[in-house]
């Protein structure tokens, strides 16, 4: 991109329900229309009409009539008027809701990925200990996007001190999901990467447990529109990994989400 401003690209995830794109180095970038901004990168994106307005490293807001003074990236989504607003309080008379955007491209239930992958869904399509993914369970995926690479200190990301190796180069991939009212979207303690979740439409909730079981609830952290996880729930385990508690997403109403995905670049 050789230093340009507002450099945009549409992601693969957008389509009829939601406008979903990436602008790098952005510059006074005009957000016109209600959108939920989320800015997936360790230093603030600077944005509003206050002097010092921002927003935080992996963190999110919604804007609507004024600009993205100053990052290095942020993802933008505009929920459809056609289908209601992003909380579904104010509806137009005929909305048809958030439901259809699983027969948009590139999307497919979760469980037809694992049959396709031959996982059993415990952790990233990653046999092992734990009940495998129902595959009935009606949790969809959209299309999946990489937009670049980043280098950082996965300790520092993650709240900690300094890690002896310093920074590492990670791989960055974006997508949606969905999930009607009511889902609870499985428990699950494993990924190889470091992930974010920001809420896109309606209301859900990030889930920490102690043990693969609903009764074993013990973190409920709301989700709105807007809204992204504060910290990834992960922390650093031995040799580089990441160590996950029990945790799930459940969905209160239909809910669309973006997870953010950190994927380190073995050397």
């Amino acid at each position: 991109m050789n230093g340009a401003h507002n450099v945009v690209r549409p992601l693969a995830t957008s389509g009829r329900s939601i406008d979903a794109k990436i602008v790098h180095r952005p510059k006074n970038y005009p957000i016109d229309g209600r959108t939920v901004v989320v800015n997936p990168n360790l230093t603030p994106a600077f944005a509003g009409e206050s002097p010092g307005d921002r927003i935080p490293a992996f963190s999110s807001t919604i804007l609507t009539g004024t600009r993205v003074e100053e990052a290095e990236s942020v993802l933008l989504f505009q929920v459809n008027p056609e289908i209601g607003t992003a909380d579904g309080t104010d509806r137009a008379a005929g909305a048809t809701g958030v439901s259809g955007i699983v027969d948009e491209p590139g999307w497919s239930m979760l469980g037809d990925l694992l049959a396709e992958a031959g996982g059993d869904g415990a952790g990233a399509g990653d046999p092992g200990p734990g009940l495998p993914f129902p595959r009935e369970c009606p949790l969809w995926r959209g299309p999946q996007d990489d937009i670049g690479l980043m280098e950082f200190d996965p300790a520092l990301a993650l709240g900690r001190p300094a890690s002896p190796g310093g920074a590492r180069t990670f791989r960055v991939k974006v997508n949606l999901w969905f999930a009607p009212a009511g889902t609870d979207c499985f428990i699950h303690d494993r990924h190889d990467f470091i992930e974010i979740h920001s809420q896109i439409y309606g209301f859900g909730r990030m889930q920490k447990f102690t043990a693969q079981d609903h009764s074993a609830l013990y973190e409920d952290l709301l989700m709105s529109p807007g809204q992204t996880t504060p910290t990834p729930f992960c922390r650093m385990g031995p040799g580089g990994t990441f160590v996950y508690p029990w945790h799930q997403y459940r969905a209160d109403t239909d809910c669309v989400w973006l997870a953010v995905e950190y994927h380190a670049v073995t050397p």
